[in-house]
């Protein structure tokens, strides 16, 4: 992963907007770092990743009675 101090970023922006469609952009200030620029794609598939393992989670934690994704759905729909 690139790494760019904050200063750097502001001023290519554009260069790690194309940069991030191969690879995350880490940004540092002050030599620690404070951000990961990604694109849209990555950031969805983060996401769907997070949903899913929180969706495997709950079905397995036996805390619930009735787990289905289905009913979580109709669920969503009629709010």
């Amino acid at each position: 992963m690139q790494t760019l101090s904050a200063s750097d970023a502001k001023r290519e922006f554009g260069e790690v907007l194309i940069k991030v469609q191969s690879s995350p952009v880490r940004v540092t200030r002050n030599g620690k770092p404070i951000a990961v620029v990604l694109s849209d794609s990555e950031y969805q598939t983060l996401k769907l990743q997070a949903l899913q393992a929180a969706l495997i989670e709950g079905e397995t934690s036996g805390d619930v009675e009735s787990f289905s994704i289905a009913a979580i759905k109709n669920q969503l729909n009629n709010s």
